[in-house]
């Protein structure tokens, strides 16, 4: 008469950690492999000038980027500069690494005579070769 019930022992479940991990670390290598790497974008809004002759450059390593909005707004790799202090800027810049190299992004509004006196900063600073960026034109205004 001693007929119990019998219950048996449930096993706790078990979860292979192996193989989680296998697939977080495949989901992980998806998303690195997918995902787009955005190229630091100029700070300052510019209107390029259009040039017939606008061609990518192949080059190793980015410049200097000296950005001209107007004549109070300049930047110099990102940081604000003034015109009045522009060729102290560049020359410390071409000497902090002279391959790096330095590149003119000018607004087209910007007046001739702001372009003459970064010019003459550039000579101040002993820098003889500028790269400019244009535009290449619309596809349908050739």
């Amino acid at each position: 008469m001693g007929a119990g019930f019998y219950t048996r022992k449930r096993r706790a479940p078990v979860l292979v950690i192996v193989s989680l991990i296998d697939i977080l670390a495949i989901l992980l290598i998806f998303f690195i492999v997918t995902t787009t790497f955005k190229k630091s974008q100029p700070q300052l809004k510019i209107a390029l000038p259009e040039s017939k002759s606008a061609a990518a450059a192949e080059t190793k390593e980015q410049p200097v980027l000296l950005e001209v909005k107007d004549e109070q707004t300049l930047q110099l790799d990102g940081q604000p500069v003034t015109l009045e202090s522009l060729a102290v800027e560049l020359r410390r810049a071409n000497e902090a690494d002279p391959e790096r190299g330095i590149a003119l992004q000018a607004d087209e509004g910007v007046p001739f005579r702001v372009i003459v006196r970064i010019i003459d900063a550039l000579r101040d600073a002993g820098i003889r070769n500028l790269p400019a960026f244009a535009r290449p034109p619309e596809m349908g205004e050739q």
